[in-house]
């Protein structure tokens, strides 16, 4: 994996943070107003839950812009990684189960839930301080002496 730098992590963060929380927005508009007297109140509510989680981890990856400045390194970019990605995974498949009513779409959703528990990991893994003797440190960032 190339080692980006910390600036460049951190604006991509935020840039699918913006993506992430304008479409969430838009989603969570459309199924209040126009699925609400289309959809029954079971797939009505798996279309929520979609919005809620893409607009929970929209400002997971807020804060992984600011964290990715103060703790760069391998862990905090995948955490990103598996944010953004989980959230297309989890939220898109519920988006798409409750639209089209296709079930084998639910196939998709754990494993962008398992990539939204995987960037929380991620994240807690980038700030953990380096061990002693540890030349590369926790999140795979180089170690500063102090």
């Amino acid at each position: 994996m190339s080692t980006a730098p910390p600036r460049r992590v951190a604006r991509l963060a935020v840039l699918a943070a913006a993506i992430a929380g304008c479409t969430g927005v838009a989603a969570g508009a459309f199924g209040a107003h126009a699925l609400r007297s289309r959809l029954d109140t079971e797939t009505l509510s798996i279309f929520d839950t979609a919005a809620r989680y893409q607009l929970v981890h929209a400002l997971a990856l807020l804060g992984c812009g600011w964290a990715a400045q103060q703790w760069p390194g391998r862990a905090m970019r995948l955490s990103v990684a598996c944010f953004a990605g989980g959230i297309v995974l989890f939220s898109g498949s519920l988006y798409a189960l409750s639209l089209t009513g296709l079930r084998m779409l639910g196939a998709i959703t754990p494993l962008g839930g398992a990539l939204l528990m995987l960037g929380w990991l991620f994240l807690g893994f980038a700030v953990l301080p380096p061990s002693a003797g540890d030349t590369a440190g926790a999140g795979g960032r180089p170690r500063r002496e102090s």
